[in-house]
């Protein structure tokens, strides 16, 4: 147990020391960062509800992880220097943001405008696709950066395509179910997908995000994405 609590007490003094950092830089405030639909108070049915919401949301980290691999091999495939591939991946990322600008960037700020605009049904699928591949061509073309945010918009969209599919169910716990299950299923981090959801969003029930993550977690495939998670170096 010692050691555990040597690793953890730097994590935590590491993470409290960058979020000042970032606050100070950005000028954010400690708020919620996103515009989040009010959530309701809670039923009982919505524990069940949460668990049915995040199968969607791990459907989409399975075709997220699997996209993932497959561009991962179709680069390596490439025996070229590695500028010669941030070039071509570079080059496939500005096409998709130019046919489809919500997806550009790291989704910090498009994840409000996803939120507060009504889009169809046929573009949010759009969307979809277009994210997935946009971070999968960064990732793997030799681009350096993480993915949690964008998944968290990748979940966020599954959301909107669910409640646009079925209408009149509760926005919020979709969204929320959709956005820590594809987190936890790539990720492998439900604790820290919940404490990362609930600060982010101000979303203060913390059962439904944890039932939405255990459900990402344990349906996630059995081989990690992650390389570090496999003792891997990337």
């Amino acid at each position: 147990m010692v050691e555990y609590y040597q690793a953890l007490i730097p994590a935590f003094v590491a993470s409290c020391s960058s979020y000042v950092v970032f606050i100070l830089i950005t000028h954010i405030g400690i708020g919620p960062t996103w515009n989040f639909p009010v959530y309701a108070t809670p039923e009982l049915n919505d524990f069940f509800y949460a668990m049915l919401y995040a199968l969607a949301g791990t459907a989409a980290g399975w075709l997220f992880i699997f996209t993932v691999r497959q561009c991962r091999a179709l680069f390596k495939k490439f025996r070229v220097p590695i500028y010669v591939k941030m070039a071509v991946g570079g080059l496939l990322i500005g096409i998709i943001a130019y046919y489809v600008p919500l997806s550009r960037y790291f989704s910090h700020d498009e994840l409000n405008v996803l939120l507060a605009e009504e889009f169809t049904l046929g573009f949010l699928l759009l969307l979809l696709v277009a994210k997935i591949l946009a971070i999968s061509f960064t990732v793997t073309s030799g681009w350096r950066g993480g993915f949690i945010i964008p998944l968290f918009f990748v979940g966020a969209t599954v959301g909107m395509i669910v409640n646009q599919a079925f209408p009149g169910q509760n926005l919020p716990l979709i969204l929320i179910s959709c956005m820590a299950a594809i987190n936890a299923c790539v990720t492998r981090t439900p604790i820290s997908t919940i404490i990362l959801l609930a600060t982010l969003t101000g979303f203060q029930h913390f059962i439904p995000i944890m039932f939405a993550s255990l459900t990402g977690f344990f349906l996630a495939p059995k081989t990690p994405l992650i390389n570090a998670q496999l003792g891997v170096k990337e």
